[in-house]
């Protein structure tokens, strides 16, 4: 009952005052984090001590020096009334949030009214960013693979109410906001993460009551590998005593480690180039560049060879050209690592070859192209292409041939004439021999029977005349006739009768008597033998 007296004489104490001694009041917004000392003004136009203040929250009094008594149950020992009327508050709670009303006498008789706007507030805390699928290098920096989806999630905490605001920096001096909530999570998605998405990315947290704000970055880098193998290049030193090997890989984030050989260290470089002693060379033999990246594992690590081969110029060995003509002479050099230098020689002592009007020299794809002009007896010499690399030197020898412009056609036409001639003699023998068929086969008869007849007697073996089917052969022996006094033998001859339906035919076989009887003898028995036949 005495609390509600006292308001109420408070209440019409401030509109009198109000009214009778012109009070004028003011308003302000103070904001405080828990833990805070916090001093709430009543007066602030000048260094006066008022004569009594009032300090009043809820409706109940909390502070006073005046008549007025605080009430047992708003007494805060972290309540202190200052002399010039400000109301201190030591450590502030969230409790404390609220508006407070100080009513203030000054000397001069006017009355000072005032209210205090006390806003609590916490945050932001726990401000973090977290992007996945990603990698965490030692400088807590993060990498994710180009062609990823990555999830970006901002989070804080903050009292009373706040708002995140997530910003991606790839560029000094170029912010832009990607997304943004006045919730404690925000949630944000790139799909296939490419090299311009790399950069810093912030979540801004705002506390939107003490217009707080706390940042967290973090700086994201996009790795990328090209999608084949490192190139590998040989090239020709100056002088030839030495090859210069180039491997190269570029297009790839961060710049890969290069090594030529199985021993050596890593080079971190894009294009690794390095030199060797012709010395060390042999034909066949192959040299690897390795790449290394973050992105590969030591078994897929990534690589290109060369193989070195010495020259192989191949072309025309022999050239043959009309007096008074062009000639163009060809070489081609393909097979060499490195690439050689490739020359025209011309003679045995092998000058160089000087490009003018009378010699031109031309290149057309890997083929070397020697034109000589109006080709004359003087140029019927050997000319050399010759290749050279750090393997060795090969040459191809070319021998041109001039011949005299009257000498071919003289040729050709002889060569007409032969074969002219050639020809028709062919046809006149064919003529001939097809005119005279006839005695020509049957001179050819008479011939072949005379060479069985002398190969007959020459053998004085068996002679049968067998011209039938049938196998049973019947034979009548014919008695031996006596020798003869000479020494010679003659013949036995046996008749041997073929049974046949239509003809009957006589095989005669020969047997040889002894010598002592044979020549003395055969005039008769060849006389005997016709009869005996005849008979038949």
């Amino acid at each position: 009952m005495n609390t509600v007296a006292s308001l109420a004489l408070l209440q019409l104490f401030l509109c009198a005052a109000a009214t009778v001694a012109g009070t004028f009041s003011t308003e302000t917004v103070l904001p405080a984090a828990p833990g805070d000392v916090v001093l709430l003004q009543c007066y602030t136009g000048g260094n006066i001590t008022p004569v009594w203040t009032t300090w009043m929250k809820g409706g109940h009094i909390i502070a006073s020096n005046g008549d007025l008594h605080v009430d047992s149950s708003a007494k805060d020992p972290r309540l202190t009334l200052e002399l010039n009327g400000s109301l201190s508050i030591s450590k502030v709670i969230f409790d404390d949030t609220g508006s407070f009303l100080c009513s203030s006498s000054l000397p001069d008789n006017r009355t000072i009214n005032a209210q205090v706007q006390l806003q609590v507030t916490s945050g932001p805390n726990n401000v973090s960013t977290l992007i996945q699928p990603t990698i965490m290098l030692p400088n807590r920096t993060l990498v994710s693979k180009r062609g990823q989806t990555l999830h970006f999630k901002c989070m804080a905490w903050s009292s009373s109410s706040q708002q995140l605001n997530l910003t991606f920096s790839g560029a000094p001096n170029n912010n832009t906001s990607l997304a943004f909530t006045p919730f404690t999570i925000l949630n944000y998605t790139i799909k296939d993460i490419q090299p311009s998405n790399q950069g810093v990315y912030t979540c801004n947290a705002l506390n939107t009551v003490s217009n707080r704000m706390v940042n967290n970055s973090t700086e994201l880098l996009v790795y990328y590998i090209p999608s084949g193998h490192p190139d590998c290049m040989s090239v020709e030193a100056q002088n030839s005593s030495s090859v210069q090997l180039n491997c190269f890989w570029f297009g790839a984030y961060p710049t890969p480690k290069l090594r030529w050989g199985e021993d050596g260290d890593f080079q971190v470089t894009d294009s690794l180039v390095v030199s060797l002693n012709r010395s060390t060379l042999q034909e066949g033999q192959t040299l690897t560049c390795t790449a290394r990246h973050e992105l590969l594992k030591l078994e897929n690590e990534k690589s290109c060879s060369i193989t070195l081969s010495a020259p192989y110029p191949q072309g025309n060995p022999m050239v043959s050209v009309l007096e008074g003509t062009n000639v163009t002479l060809s070489c081609r050099e393909t097979s060499s690592v490195p690439a050689a230098n490739t020359t025209w020689r011309k003679g045995q002592s092998q000058e160089p070859i000087v490009p003018g009007s009378k010699y031109i020299l031309s290149v057309e794809g890997p083929d070397l192209k020697l034109t000589i002009v109006n080709i004359s007896k003087y140029d019927e010499v050997y000319y050399f292409c010759r290749s050279e690399n750090a393997l060795g030197i090969r040459e191809l020898e070319v021998f041109l041939t001039v011949k005299a412009s009257s000498s071919a056609y003289t040729g050709a036409v002889i060569g007409v004439f032969v074969a002219a001639l050639i020809t028709g003699c062919a046809f006149i023998v064919a003529k001939i021999l097809y005119s005279r068929r006839h005695t020509i086969c049957l001179v050819f008869q008479q011939s072949l029977g005379k060479l069985e007849t002398l190969q007959a007697e020459d053998r004085g073996d068996v002679v049968d005349l067998v011209e039938s089917d049938d196998e049973q052969i019947f034979q009548d022996a014919v008695p031996r006739l006596p020798p003869l006094t000479n020494g010679r033998h003659t013949t036995l001859v046996q008749i041997h009768r073929i049974p046949s339906s239509e003809d009957h035919e006589v095989i005669v076989e020969t047997h040889p008597e002894p010598p002592e009887q044979k020549e003395e003898r055969t005039e008769e028995l060849t006389e005997e033998s016709r009869e005996e036949v005849e008979e038949l």
